[in-house]
């Protein structure tokens, strides 16, 4: 049995999906399974990242977690989280981010570096997926885009190697059902780096109509786009923005290597997901 966490995200529900497919047991967790709408064959369970108490049921007989992080907001609660899956589970695939290195403590990359050593001290056999930037981000833009045809954000010269859901999805589901990638810290990126400038005008094809970039300064971005969120958090995004203008984000071709197929396209992923956008 597969326990998969964050299944009614992207990335986590792209992981069911494929385990669905292979003929996988999985199992959900999920906060409210009576709100949940998931794929028939997949066993939906009750449970909270955020509260360890919560988990037993959903780690029974479980052999392997696919772990997709509530970042920041459950960190209170992460050492429990990752004793009580150890207690249960031999393997972790771990969904963490580009950059998660031990020189990160604070924000996004703290988080997922503090969950990447709370695993590999806990026992269990790992695997810590780095992905860069999702392309299921951009759905962010999906209001604006939707009433105006316009994006209206940072830093639109920020060029990233935005990896469609799938493809994390594939590498994951192969670290989950075999052991090549034991051990390992697999970065994964798309094909190209693009600017977000052209990821706008990139959905515009994709819906048929063109949506046009406005950009805005970091002192509206945070008023108006991040308003309520912790300061530390924005300036972190800000910052890695800007340092994405003069240095685009890596491109490699680990996808392919693992799964045998290349990575998908931007182009690709605003295709699949043009109806959030229409």
């Amino acid at each position: 049995m597969i326990l998969v966490t964050g299944a009614t995200g992207r990335a986590g529900g792209s992981v069911l999906n494929q385990l669905l497919h292979k003929g996988v047991a999985v199992r959900a967790l999920v906060r409210d399974p009576e709100r949940t709408a998931l794929p028939e064959g997949v066993e939906v369970v009750r449970g909270d990242l955020a509260d360890p108490s919560s988990l037993g049921p959903a780690l029974a007989d479980v052999e392997s977690v696919f772990l997709v992080w509530p970042t920041i907001a459950a960190d209170h609660a992460a050492p429990a989280v990752v004793t009580e899956i150890a207690k249960r589970a031999r393997r972790v695939v771990y969904l963490s981010a580009n950059g998660a290195s031990a020189d990160a403590t604070g924000g996004i990359l703290g988080s997922h570096a503090m969950l990447e050593r709370l695993i590999e001290d806990a026992g269990v056999e790992w695997t810590f997926l780095r992905p860069t930037g999702f392309a299921a981000n951009t759905l962010n833009w999906a209001p604006q885009i939707r009433a105006e045809g316009v994006v209206r954000w940072f830093h639109g010269a920020a060029r990233r190697a935005l990896i469609h859901e799938r493809d994390i999805a594939a590498v994951g589901v192969r670290a989950l059902t075999g052991d090549a990638l034991t051990g390992t810290r697999p970065v994964l990126t798309g094909p190209a780096a693009i600017s977000q400038v052209e990821q706008a005008h990139t959905i515009g094809d994709a819906i048929g109509r063109p949506v046009r970039f406005e950009e805005v300064s970091d002192e509206v971005a945070r008023r108006e786009i991040f308003a309520g969120q912790p300061a530390a958090v924005v300036d972190g995004l800000l910052a890695a923005h800007a340092a994405l203008v003069a240095k685009p984000e890596l491109v490699n071709d680990t996808v392919e290597q693992i799964t045998g197929t290349p990575a998908r396209t931007f182009a690709e992923w605003a295709a699949d997901h043009a109806a959030d956008f229409r």
